[in-house]
C-alpha cells in the first residue's frame, strides 16, 4: 500500500518505518527541514534500539522516503497517518494545532478517497475536529471527494518500540466506515498472522483507549511507590511485596516496580490531559488526581533521603549520578526524575557529575549551562571524589558494577538507589551505606 506518515517524530518514524518492512511504500512528511536533512542524509533525530538499522535498510530498497512537500505528502498515500505532537497546553489539556492543522493541509490538497488515521495521542472528540476541518477545507474548494477517519492510537514502549509494533498485543482500530476497516485490515495483517489482535470499535472509544491504558499504567506506577514507602517506615520489604502480590494472574508483575516517579513523553501529560477533559464535561477524575501528586512527591525521594543524610546545607558537596533518561533504552529527558533530583543538588551548592548510555546529549539540550553540573563517558568516569552515588535510571549497564573499585573512588561508601538495583545484605557486605525505595535501609 501507498502510505503517508505526518510527523517524522517518535511515532511517526517507528511507524513509517515499520510498515516499510513489511513492504509498504512509505513518504514520511515532516514541516522541520533541519529532520528531514537527517533522515535523508542517513541519520537518525531519535534514539530507538533497532531503528536506525531498520530505516536505512528500508531507504535502501526504496520503501522508505522522506519530504518536506505536504502537497506530494497527500497525493502519495491512500492511508494518511497523523503523528504529529500534541503537547500539553498552560491547563495540561492536549494542543491540537499540528493535528488540526495536518488535516487541513490533507484536506487542501486531497484529490481522492483517503483514510485519515489519527495515530497521536489526542483527546475524546479529536476524530470528530479533523473530520470538520478536512470537511471546510474541501467544501473551500468545491470538492466533493470522499474520505474516512479512523483512530489508530500507538501503544509504543520507549526502548522498545520496534518490538510492540512489529509484535503487537493488539491494534485497536477506530472506524465507522467499512472501507476503512478493510483497508486497515490489509494493511495490519502481516503483523497479527499468528493470532488476530485488531480490536475494531468505533471512533470515541479508540480515543478513549489510549487514554485508559496509559492513566491505568500511571496509577499502578503510583500505587506501588505509595505502597514502597508505607514499606520502608513499616519494615517490610516492597520488592518481597511486588512479587507476592504479581503471583496473582488478576494482578500480574507489569509495572510494578517501585522507584523515582514516572517521567517521558506520555504518562504524564496524558494523565494531565485526561483530567481535563474531565473537567470540561463536570467530571472529577479523583483517583487520577492522587496519582499525579503522588508521582510529583516521588520524584523527591531520593532528594529526601540525601537531605536526612547529608542536612540541608549542600555546599562543597559532590554527587554522582547514574542515569538521566526518564527510562532505559531511550535518550527521552521529558519530565525525567533526574531533572528534579539535579536541580534541587545544584539549589543547594552541590556539584553534580552525571553519566547516562545515551542521553547525555540530549541533557545537555535541555539543562544548558547549569553550573555545578558535569558528565562523564562512562558510570566509573562519575565516581571519582564523590561524596555518594545517586542511581536513577535502571540501565543493564550499572546492574553489576565492580563494588571494591566503587568503593575505593567514591569519597564514601554510598549509594542512593532509585531503582532497587542492588540487594541490602549484599550492599552490607560490600561495606556499603546503602538507600533503596520501600527497602531495608543499610546504615553504618
Amino acid at each position: 500500500m501507498k502510505i503517508t506518515v505526518i510527523g517524522s517524530g517518535y511515532v511517526g518514524l517507528v511507524t513509517g518505518t515499520c510498515l516499510a518492512e513489511y513492504g509498504n511504500d512509505v513518504l514520511c512528511l515532516d514541516v522541520d527541514a533541519n529532520k528531514i536533512r537527517i533522515l535523508q542524509e542517513g541519520g537518525v533525530p531519535i534514539f530507538e534500539p533497532g531503528l536506525e538499522e531498520m530505516i536505512k535498510r528500508n531507504v535502501a530498497a526504496g520503501r522508505l522516503r522522506f519530504t518536506t512537500d505536504i502537497k506530494e505528502s497527500v497525493e502519495h498515500g491512500t492511508i494518511q497517518f497523523i503523528a504529529v505532537g500534541t503537547p500539553p497546553d498552560e491547563d495540561g489539556s492536549a494542543d491540537l494545532k499540528y493535528v488540526v492543522a495536518a488535516a487541513r493541509s490533507i484536506g487542501r490538497h486531497m484529490n481522492g478517497y483517503k483514510v485519515i488515521v489519527d495515530k497521536s495521542t489526542v483527546p475524546v472528540g479529536t476524530g470528530d475536529k479533523v473530520r470538520a476541518a478536512i470537511a471546510d477545507e474541501l467544501q473551500q474548494r468545491s470538492e466533493k471527494t470522499s474520505f474516512a477517519i479512523v483512530s489508530n492510537p500507538e501503544f509504543l514502549k520507549e526502548g522498545a518500540a520496534i518490538e510492540d509494533f512489529m509484535r503487537p498485543d493488539r491494534i485497536v482500530i477506530g472506524t465507522d466506515d467499512d472501507t476503512a476497516k478493510d483497508l486497515m485490515s490489509s494493511l495490519y495483517a502481516p503483523f497479527v498472522r499468528n493470532h488476530d489482535r485488531i480490536l475494531f470499535m468505533d471512533v470515541r472509544s479508540a480515543e478513549m483507549t489510549k487514554y485508559a491504558a496509559n492513566a491505568m499504567l500511571a496509577t499502578r506506577i503510583s500505587f506501588m511507590n505509595e505502597l514502597a514507602n508505607l514499606s520502608e517506615v513499616m519494615g517490610a520489604d516492597i520488592e518481597l511485596v511486588r512479587k507476592g502480590i504479581g503471583s496473582d494472574p488478576r494482578i500480574g508483575y507489569h509495572f510494578l516496580y517501585p522507584g523515582v516517579g514516572y517521567g517521558g513523553s506520555c504518562f504524564p501529560k496524558d494523565v494531565q490531559a485526561l483530567q481535563r477533559t474531565a473537567e470540561e464535561h463536570g467530571i472529577s477524575l479523583k483517583v487520577l488526581d492522587a496519582v499525579e501528586k503522588a508521582n510529583h512527591a516521588q520524584k523527591s525521594v531520593l532528594v529526601d533521603k540525601i537531605v536526612k543524610r547529608f542536612g540541608d546545607n549542600l555546599k562543597g558537596k559532590h554527587f554522582a549520578l547514574w542515569g538521566l533518561a526518564f527510562k532505559p533504552n531511550t535518550d527521552d529527558m521529558r519530565d525525567a526524575p533526574s531533572r528534579v533530583i539535579i536541580e534541587y543538588l545544584l539549589n543547594q551548592g552541590a556539584t553534580v557529575a552525571a553519566h547516562d548510555p545515551v542521553a547525555i546529549h540530549e541533557a545537555q539540550r535541555v539543562m544548558p549551562d547549569w553550573k555545578g553540573l558535569s558528565y562523564g563517558d562512562s558510570p566509573n568516569a562519575v565516581l571519582p571524589d564523590a561524596d555518594a552515588l545517586i542511581i536513577v535510571t535502571e540501565w543493564k549497564a550499572f546492574r553489576s558494577p565492580d563494588f571494591t573499585d566503587m568503593n575505593k573512588q567514591l569519597k564514601n561508601p554510598l549509594i542512593f538507589d532509585g531503582r532497587n538495583l542492588f540487594d541490602p545484605k549484599r550492599m552490607q557486605k560490600e561495606g556499603f551505606e546503602y538507600y533503596p525505595i520501600g527497602r531495608q535501609q543499610v546504615s553504618l
